[in-house]
């Protein structure tokens, strides 16, 4: 089994927008991900803490396998996310398992390792990241070239056997 991870997609309207969870059917159809279990919650305007199946939804029905589908998702899981969720917005909770992971999860237990942890990081973090690194590159000095900054600098030089010291 490959990696199995629990996401709330959040949406800023008690109505679920199923174009915006189309590309999870999607994902599903090309192998990438199984979809284990989902459930919609909804925050109403006045507080109350709505619940609904995927196949109560016309255009989602059959996302999970049908009414057979394992049902893992809990009361305590709706709770957490209906904490994430403002007065009058709703969320898709899904438990995906990573099929594109699956292999190398493989390979690396009957090799006797196991997955010691996994993070998430947040596409609004990993662009604060890459604009800094930006930032940084055009704010240095240009290196100027010199004979020992290159392998291959000099015409008697001869490529690597990976046997030196």
């Amino acid at each position: 089994m490959g990696p199995v991870e629990f996401i709330v997609l959040a949406f800023p309207e008690e109505q679920l927008r199923v174009r915006a969870v189309a590309s999870l059917g999607a994902l599903r159809r090309s192998g990438a991900v199984a979809l284990i279990d989902a459930l919609v919650v909804t925050k109403t305007a006045g507080g109350e803490v709505l619940t609904a199946e995927l196949d109560e939804f016309e255009e989602l029905q059959g996302m999970l396998g049908g009414r057979d589908a394992t049902r893992l998702i809990g009361p305590e899981d709706v709770t957490e996310s209906a904490g994430l969720l403002d007065r009058g917005n709703c969320a898709l909770l899904v438990l995906v398992e990573h099929l594109w992971a699956a292999e190398a999860a493989e390979e690396v237990r009957a090799a006797g390792g196991r997955i010691a942890g996994s993070v998430r990081i947040p596409p609004e973090r990993l662009a604060e990241v890459k604009a800094g690194l930006a930032a940084l590159a055009a704010s240095a000095p240009s290196p100027s070239p010199s004979p020992s900054s290159s392998l291959s600098s000099s015409p008697s030089s001869s490529p690597s056997t990976g046997t030196e010291a």
